[in-house]
């Protein structure tokens, strides 16, 4: 009895939709895992690196020193220091380019900044899709199994004279696993999809914070030169 009733037996035992649909869950649930560890170390490390970064732009270093220290590095940079090396880039480069309009070279400094904080954000935001995808359409698929599954089971008890709940009770258990399996797919999507999103919100708001800043720091640098060298 108890091998008729544990999951495995009660799998070999369900339809070839049924399976087909379980099998479907378990490989939703496991690209749901993998996605959830990826992006939970990639936002951890992105949140330390911010804060990494925004330390040591306000210890009062050199923003030539410090963009000369991301140069060096300039293929591995990530997020907010992404952000300061592509507007700072853009920067320099107007300004060595014979751009001497402060207008001009400001709002260049920005788009360039715009452009990497949006590139920096999709990078965080991948796989996220998926998770939503994973969490809304989950319970449905197992929903469906289910209802394959308990159809099944009373067809089946047409021929028969004498029904009994032996009789029914495995092809009902069976068909409600596909609910279960559909169940434990979907409540880790959706749970890792609004906490990565609070997240992902945090640091586009610390990134965003930074970008104001620094162009802060470049518009007062630009218009305050002398009129002779703007």
């Amino acid at each position: 009895m108890h091998s008729e009733i544990s999951i495995i037996g009660l799998f070999l035992q369900a339809s070839i939709l049924v399976k087909l649909v379980m099998l479907i869950l378990l490989s939703m649930s496991v690209f749901s895992w993998a996605a959830i560890f990826s992006r939970r170390r990639l936002l951890k490390i992105s949140a330390q690196a911010a804060k990494k970064f925004e330390s040591k732009f306000w210890s009062g270093i050199d923003l030539n020193n410090l963009y000369q220290e991301s140069h060096a590095r300039a293929d591995s940079l990530r997020g907010m220091e992404q952000i300061f090396h592509s507007g700072f880039k853009e920067y320099v480069r107007l300004l060595k380019g014979g751009q001497r309009h402060p207008d001009a070279v400001m709002d260049g400094t920005y788009r360039a900044m715009r452009v990497s904080l949006s590139r920096e954000l999709e990078v965080l935001e991948t796989q996220l899709p998926m998770l939503a995808t994973i969490g809304s359409i989950s319970p449905y698929i197992g929903l469906f199994g289910t209802v394959w599954g308990i159809m099944s089971a009373f067809v089946a008890l047409g021929g028969v004279q004498q029904a009994t709940l032996s009789m029914v009770a495995p092809g009902i258990a069976e068909a409600l696993i596909a609910t279960a399996m559909g169940l434990f797919a979907a409540i880790p999507a959706v749970i890792a999809y609004n906490r990565f999103n609070t997240q992902i919100a945090r640091l586009e708001n610390a990134y965003s914070n930074f970008m104001d800043e620094f162009y802060g720091i470049l518009h007062r640098q630009t218009y305050n030169q002398p009129r002779g060298e703007s």
